[in-house]
């Protein structure tokens, strides 16, 4: 074999080697950029324009305060007593869905002494027929002297006494809107969460047990 033809075989044998050697071994990969992360829905705007909208932040802060208690966080109930009782200032707000459903609620004697039809103060005391603010988990629902209604366990130092006191929802004749047509105003409980009897099986439909019911008056000083 002369001189040029081994020249060419070995050449063309190292040509091969290269080009297996290269198959043979992934070529590198230039990293990808991650994808931008997705931006969270915003919170639904009609419930950020309701006058409730700050009770609903307090009550969302009640429920991350006592997690451990509730597993169900779809919906919750509000009772703005910042209103009067002529209006309908218990809500059931869908948390997933951004609507809510209002009825009318009445608060206690003991919080409205000169029955005004605004709620004055709260009483966590036995006996003060008072309303008591902060957040309570609803339980089972029952038929009692009202006729059928809710328990309610109250989870704060400001509510602790509600199953001692009796504290439920039910349904009263003193709260309809032919009683605010008379009086101006709805009657008022003994702390309870009295609501429209006609309203009550809807509310209580929505409601269930193991939600969270948070109640307060955000104004005037109370707290």
């Amino acid at each position: 074999m002369d001189r040029r033809s081994f020249t060419k075989l070995a050449l063309s044998g190292l040509a091969f080697s290269f080009l297996a050697d290269s198959a043979g071994r992934a070529m590198p990969v230039a990293p990808q950029p991650a994808p931008p992360p997705v931006p969270k829905p915003p919170v639904p705007g009609p419930l950020a324009n309701q006058p409730y909208a700050k009770l609903l932040d307090r009550a969302k802060a009640a429920l991350d305060e006592h997690q451990h208690m509730f597993e169900l966080r779809d919906r919750v109930a509000l009772a703005d007593f910042n209103a009067p009782s002529r209006e309908l200032r218990f809500h059931i707000v869908d948390l997933v869905g951004g609507h809510a459903s209002s009825y009318l609620v009445a608060h206690g004697r003991g919080s409205d002494p000169e029955h005004s039809g605004w709620l004055q103060s709260f009483s966590n005391e036995p006996n003060s027929l008072a309303s008591s603010a902060g957040a309570y988990k609803t339980g089972t629902i029952y038929e009692g002297q009202h006729g059928r209604a809710m328990r309610l366990a109250g989870l704060d130092p400001q509510n602790n006494n509600a199953e001692m006191r009796a504290i439920v929802i039910h349904g009263a004749d003193y709260v309809s809107e032919n009683h605010i047509a008379t009086w101006g105003k709805v009657g008022r409980s003994e702390g309870c969460f009295a609501v429209a009897r006609h309203m009550l099986p809807q509310l209580l439909g929505l409601l269930g047990p193991g939600r969270l019911l948070y109640a307060n008056k955000l104004t005037s000083g109370v707290a």
